[in-house]
């Protein structure tokens, strides 16, 4: 995707910031994904994950023009050097009010670099050794994190790594007493809500699952139970001082009956998605 004809466009980044960096081993960088979807790293940040000493907003491209290493990398539209010398500026969630426009570069640019590095060094061009260990330690961990993602998608683990994540993200907010009851949703009811709404079933996703859910849930299950039974369970959660419901409506189900009827229109609502 190119960017650099936009040269009076600064994009937002709607993700990251320095306090969640990407970690690789012993490194970490700060990381922002952009309104358009981009994924970026800042040219400082490259500057310091490499442990460089170069000063200089302008780093990269100064570094590039008088290092060996552009004996290693090509030219071209859309090249490695055509990246470097067209950054992508954007403005970080995190930047102080008089905070100028950061240079962004594309975060798989960070690989072609530490690559370059490493076989400028195997030929005897780069001997900075600081540079070298860190472009290393960033090629192994990505090539790490890399193969057990891709093993994961491709086994299918990946949902069940996401259900373990959403049990850890609900510990943290649900009392250890009330944990059992919420899983009288399946996982996939959820999985399916975010499916036919074309979201994604992800970490960052079930974070930020839509408010609408609540009120598709109570129109889907709870209003489909017997007329007075919703209006009678609103009335017996109690809410907090700022005016939020402090329990789930079907810890108050009975047994014998509500929750038999509750897990039996959850069931309806796949018998009506598989017919």
């Amino acid at each position: 995707m190119k960017h650099w004809f936009m040269e009076n466009k600064i994009l937002k980044a709607k993700y990251g910031s320095d306090k969640t960096p990407l970690k690789l081993g012993e490194l970490e960088i700060p990381c922002y994904v952009l309104e358009d979807g981009t994924r970026v790293f800042s040219g400082r940040s490259i500057q310091k994950v490499l442990d460089s000493s170069k000063p200089g907003n302008s780093w990269l491209p100064s570094f590039f023009k008088k290092s060996l290493v552009f004996n290693r990398i090509y030219g071209g539209e859309n090249s490695f050097i055509d990246r470097i010398n067209n950054p992508i500026k954007f403005s970080r969630i995190d930047a102080g009010g008089s905070q100028s426009a950061t240079n962004g570069y594309e975060v798989t640019l960070l690989i072609d670099i530490c690559s370059a590095i490493i076989d400028a060094n195997r030929g005897g061009e780069f001997e900075e050794q600081n540079m070298v260990t860190n472009a290393d330690i960033i090629i192994r961990s990505v090539a790490k994190v890399g193969i057990i993602a891709l093993v994961d998608e491709a086994t299918g683990y990946q949902y069940d790594r996401e259900k373990h994540e959403l049990q850890r993200i609900l510990k943290a907010y649900i009392a250890e007493e009330l944990l059992p009851w919420q899983k009288r949703f399946p996982d996939i009811y959820y999985k399916e809500l975010f499916r036919l709404n074309g979201w994604e079933f992800t970490i960052t996703g079930i974070k930020k699952r839509p408010g609408v859910i609540g009120a598709w849930t109570n129109k889907l299950i709870y209003e489909q139970l017997p007329k007075g039974v919703l209006e009678e369970l609103k009335s017996k959660i109690p809410k907090s001082e700022s005016g939020n419901k402090t329990a789930r409506y079907h810890q108050f189900l009975t047994l014998d009956m509500g929750e038999p009827n509750l897990t039996a229109q959850i069931k309806l609502c796949f018998d009506y998605r598989t017919t």
